[in-house]
């Protein structure tokens, strides 16, 4: 009974549950997870958006090592867009890469700025982007410095020699020739590698070509406004009077060339020299650091014998110095003659005379001779020009001048425009001119004649050795054996040990040793008695003979 009382107060004491309807709009909390998945994306896109920069459009001529989504664009090694799609242009020749850029690096979309693709390269110039083996090959980009923007380019097929902003300065070379000289060949001094070719094009003539270099600080301060530029391309070698010499500046400049600079020995310290400032590209070291050479005198000469050998440039020598250098070969027609003959031009550098130059310039008797006047003077003592030979294995040919006091005389004409010096034969055409006059008078000679007289002469021989032999030669061996017998006779009757002669002259050189010894003892008793050839001999005296026993 009291557990039922228990049971009823408890039940009492207890809450009784108030029923709520559920309304019929209320949203469950499992759908806050795609809300949340919406906005996070949509806030990606916008921040997507908002950190993407142009895009820009960049011409290749292949699409190798490009991938669409996979090929980034760098710059200093540091990603700055990636490559969204690869297609064609209208005409399918060129690949043209549709790269997105990031929202900080907009700058880099200038007008002049630069793109081309780093993969592994091997090359004359050296080995580089080995990384990109393992890393793939990327985009690079040189920004320009143009305030002009813009997002379409060409992409560069080699990487660029000097990339912008770094420290030194730019130079322009003129040159006739640039050799073996490319984009990217190295800048030598002192065999340091101090930098770079960056661009070569011919002049508005077509008669050169421009080099552009750059080279890098603080070497750029070591280019004076005299300092000399040459081609250090190859090998130069030279043989003299110490033997065989071989210079280069290295083995790079042997494959891919190169540029080298200096100054000339002795010359006076200047300020250097102003970025782009023009300077001239000599052929080789030798012409480079060579003296000034002064006012070149234009002569011209006359050559009536071939000029087989001589080439523009050939040297003009001046009793074994180099006074300048053959300028141009025209051939032309003398109607008077009937004759074609070899017009030569060349320019003459007086100062190459040292101090020489002074006592040739007085020759002309005036205080700015002029170049005929000056000419006409080393003609009148005897100057003349000869062509002769400077490598008998190559042929080639230089010009010579000398004087000849006995020259022929020649009238030289003051008023003419170009000073002419009066040429004579070289000794290779004096040689020629022998030999052609030698084979001449060896045609002269009647060699059929001469053969025939000849052979009738060995056959007139022939048949007297034949008519000796059978008639003379028997009578000759009958003489040759009587001859022997004859011999035979004599040495028994002369040298036989019982002949006669042989017993008469054993005699006859007894009786001589006799007399010999006569003689002696006679010397030997003058010389005791030298007064017995005035008184003779006494009577008391012995004989010599019986003294001695």
């Amino acid at each position: 009974m009291n557990e039922d009382h228990v049971n009823e107060g408890r039940e009492q004491e207890l809450p009784q549950p108030e029923v709520v309807p559920r309304s019929r709009w209320r949203v469950s909390t499992v759908w806050l997870v795609p809300v949340v998945a919406i906005l996070v994306g949509l806030g990606l896109a916008v921040n997507s958006a908002l950190q993407r920069g142009p895009t820009l459009s960049i011409v290749f001529d292949n699409a190798q090592w490009i991938t669409a989504g996979q090929t980034q664009l760098k710059y200093k090694n540091v990603v700055v867009g990636r490559v969204t799609s690869v297609g064609f242009d209208s005409d399918f020749r060129k690949v043209i890469v549709k790269v997105a850029l990031q929202r900080d690096a907009t700058r880099l979309a200038r007008a002049d700025s630069r793109f081309w693709i780093v993969r592994p390269r091997v090359d004359l110039g050296g080995v580089s982007g080995l990384g990109t083996l393992l890393s793939g090959a990327y985009i690079e980009v040189d920004p320009g410095i143009s305030d002009q923007r813009q997002t379409q380019f060409v992409a560069l097929s080699q990487p660029p020699a000097v990339l912008r902003g770094g420290a030194g300065r730019s130079f322009v070379l003129h040159a006739v020739d640039v050799g073996s000289l490319s984009a990217g060949s190295r800048v030598y001094y002192r065999r340091f590698a101090v930098g770079r070719v960056t661009g070569m094009q011919l002049e508005p003539d077509g008669k050169g070509a421009r080099v552009d270099i750059f080279v890098t600080a603080p070497y750029d301060a070591l280019v004076h406004t005299t300092t000399r530029f040459w081609n250090a391309s190859g090998v130069d070698v030279s043989i003299g009077t110490a033997g065989l010499k071989v210079n280069t500046q290295s083995l790079g400049s042997i494959l891919a060339g190169g540029v080298a600079f200096g100054d000339r020995s002795g010359a006076e310290a200047v300020m250097p020299a102003a970025a782009d400032a023009s300077f001239e590209l000599f052929p080789n070291e030798v012409a480079a650091l060579a003296p000034d050479d002064g006012i070149a005198r234009h002569v011209r000469m006359r050559f009536d014998q071939s000029v087989r050998g001589l080439d523009v440039g050939s040297e003009v020598d001046l009793r074994g110095f180099a006074v300048g250098k053959v300028t141009s070969i025209e051939m032309h027609y003398d109607t008077a003659q009937g004759e074609l003959y070899a017009e030569v031009d060349a320019d003459i550098y007086p100062r190459r005379l040292g101090p020489a130059e002074d006592a040739v310039e007085r020759l002309a008797k005036a205080d700015t001779p002029d170049d005929v006047r000056l000419v006409a003077a080393l003609v009148a003592k005897g100057l003349r020009a000869q062509l002769r030979t400077g490598n008998l294995i190559s042929g080639q040919l230089y010009v010579a001048l000398d004087f000849f006091p006995h020259a022929r005389a020649v009238k030289y004409d003051p008023t003419e425009q170009v000073a002419m010096i009066p040429t004579m034969p070289g000794s290779l055409e004096q040689l020629q001119q022998q030999v052609v006059e030698i084979v001449r008078k060896l045609n002269n000679v009647p060699f059929d004649q001469i053969g025939t007289e000849l052979a009738t002469t060995l056959a007139r021989t022939n048949d007297l050795l034949g008519s000796l032999n059978g008639q003379v030669a028997p009578q000759a061996a009958a003489a040759l054996e009587q001859a022997q017998k004859t011999l035979a006779v004599a040495q028994r009757a002369l040298l036989s040990p019982q002949s006669r002669l042989q017993r008469d002259t054993g005699r006859t050189l007894d009786e001589v040793r006799a007399a010999a010894q006569s003689l002696q003892e006679f010397a030997d008793y003058l010389q005791r008695h030298p007064e017995a050839l005035l008184r003779g001999r006494g009577h008391d005296a012995p004989p010599p003979l019986e003294r001695q026993r």
